[in-house]
């Protein structure tokens, strides 16, 4: 069993048409296709990418 926070992350909104470190970062988070879904590990480092991006994900 692990004690550690997790977030799940929601990719909402497609990546067509925006930057290409915004593209990366989504990429990073281990988003690929429109309502993909991942848990991450919450850790200062997820929660920057998840705020540079915020606009194209959902925090669950």
């Amino acid at each position: 069993m692990s004690d550690k926070k997790t977030l799940t992350v929601k990719l909402v909104k497609s990546v067509a048409g925006t930057r290409e470190d915004h593209r990366a970062t989504v990429r990073g988070l281990g988003l690929r296709r429109l309502n993909s879904q991942r848990t991450l590990e919450d850790t200062p480092a997820v929660r920057g990418m998840i705020n540079k991006v915020s606009y194209l994900v959902k925090v669950l």
